[in-house]
């Protein structure tokens, strides 16, 4: 196997959050490349990925309300953005989808600059003007949020004590809200913007509707503009008697696998995850698998 195919392999083996965690790497070493380039250290040779406070600059760069979550220029920044984003991917994964992962953290990224925008162009003379927005840490807190809110009582190991999930959140956007009266108010600004996010879809999923599908199929549309249609040569075309009703046996095999899924999530919604019996929390790790 060649050396591009062995990377090639490795990276589909990835799941779509571990693969974000590469594309941010990724950008980060760019960054790094176009420094040496310039010959000297340049906090800004990502500029044109960077989100500007000031609306009217916006408006000419609209994809910097997605791009500023995937630049880093300090590496503790970024190593930390990552940590926390393969942690709480491993997690998350086990119990919800990989498209509501990335409509998660895409909208959480998006609520966080705008939220960033809105601030910096309303309250002009509250936040200092040119200020710029990179980081991932918005479309990160969504996610943890987005789990502190749907699980609350969810355990997790903290050292030697055991805390609720929902103590964790709590602190977090307790910790952002005083960061607003700090150096770095514009990123808290984005924090909470995506904290926000994260509680409100996880509140709407409780209930039943997934907020994120509207943003689903936008992106499914964007994807396809770029696949492009091929027409293949006329063919004829067998009626398959495995099917019925046009369904085959795999197909519905998936219905039901997914339905249990549905009823042990509405379970862990109603009476928390520690309500699951052992067999269920099997099942939910091996479909996270």
């Amino acid at each position: 196997m060649s050396l591009s195919q062995d990377v090639k392999y490795k990276l589909s083996r990835l799941n779509v959050l571990e693969k974000i965690i590469v594309v941010n790497v990724a950008i980060f070493l760019l960054g790094l490349l176009l420094q040496l380039v310039q010959g000297t250290f340049q906090q800004s040779s990502l500029s044109w990925l960077e989100l500007p406070s000031d609306f009217f600059a916006f408006i000419v760069e609209p994809w910097t309300i997605i791009s500023y979550a995937f630049v880093h220029y300090d590496f503790l920044h970024i190593l930390f953005n990552m940590l926390w984003l393969y942690v709480i991917g491993q997690l998350f994964l086990n119990l919800f989808s990989p498209k509501m992962a990335l409509n998660i953290y895409f909208l959480g990224a998006i609520c966080g600059g705008l939220l960033f925008v809105a601030c910096y162009s309303l309250f002009p003379q509250v936040f200092s003007y040119g200020t710029r927005l990179v980081g991932a840490s918005a479309a990160v807190r969504a996610l943890l949020i987005f789990l502190c809110a749907y699980l609350p009582n969810k355990d997790i190991r903290f050292f030697m004590f055991n805390l609720k999930l929902w103590y964790v959140g709590v602190a977090i956007v307790a910790i952002d809200v005083l960061g607003l009266f700090g150096t770095n108010s514009g990123g808290n600004l984005a924090h909470i913007g995506g904290a926000t996010l994260g509680y409100f879809y996880a509140i709407q999923l409780k209930k039943g509707t997934d907020i994120g599908k509207g943003f689903e199929r936008f992106m499914d549309w964007i994807v396809s503009l770029f696949k492009g249609s091929k027409k293949g040569p006329l063919k004829t075309v067998h009626k398959n008697k495995s099917k019925v009703g046009g369904y085959t046996k795999s197909d519905f095999d998936q219905f039901n696998h997914q339905k249990k899924i549905d009823v042990i999530l509405d379970k862990i919604s109603k009476s928390g995850y520690d309500s699951l019996t052992a067999e269920e929390k099997e099942f939910l790790f091996r479909s996270g698998k």
